[in-house]
């Protein structure tokens, strides 16, 4: 069985009521007023708001996201871990782009921002060669395997997160002669 909402009016969202919302509780988190929720929710008892029951929440303020990092949709089931896996960035970068936010209590349908990576090089600096990274690679062991420093690796590949690297991920290494 499907259940049909009707849109929201323009300028307005949609808000699927939690365990313990009260019309002013939702008021003061998107910066509008009981009577604004009410006149956008025609026939919504506001004495008895049911869990899951969706409503319109108007005057939502679009986000903007600053340079370096695009807009994206919390879906069921998101964390800014499993974010922070699936855009090759960190939790802490992630919080830096979203100040405000609180990371546990994130919510479907709420706006983030999050950091554009950049993709992994398609070719590599001069005296460097492309480098898979395997299983407990560090920046730091790279270095020393490589006879270079981590600075040097991270200026051959800008965009990478030194603490994130995964397996399967290719970056640039000192070319060995």
């Amino acid at each position: 069985m499907s259940v049909f909402f009707p849109p929201c009016p323009p300028g307005s969202r949609t808000y699927v009521i939690r365990f313990g919302d009260t019309l002013y509780s939702i008021a003061i988190r998107f910066n509008t007023t009981v009577a604004a929720i009410i006149a956008a929710n025609p026939g919504i008892n506001p004495n008895n708001l049911q869990v899951g029951q969706v409503i319109c929440i108007p005057g939502a303020p679009p986000v903007t996201c600053p340079a370096g990092t695009t807009a994206y949709v919390i879906v069921a089931g998101d964390t800014l871990y499993s974010l922070a896996i699936r855009f090759n960035t960190t939790v802490d970068e992630l919080l830096r782009a979203n100040p405000g936010i609180n990371p546990n209590a994130l919510f479907i349908g709420q706006v983030i921002c999050v950091p554009v990576v950049t993709p992994p090089p398609t070719t590599c600096p001069t005296g460097f060669t492309t480098y898979t990274i395997k299983s407990g690679d560090t920046l730091y062991s790279l270095a020393i395997r490589y006879n270079t420093t981590v600075n040097v690796l991270l200026q051959a590949n800008p965009g990478i997160y030194p603490n994130n690297l995964r397996v399967g991920q290719i970056i640039c290494i000192p070319a060995t002669t």
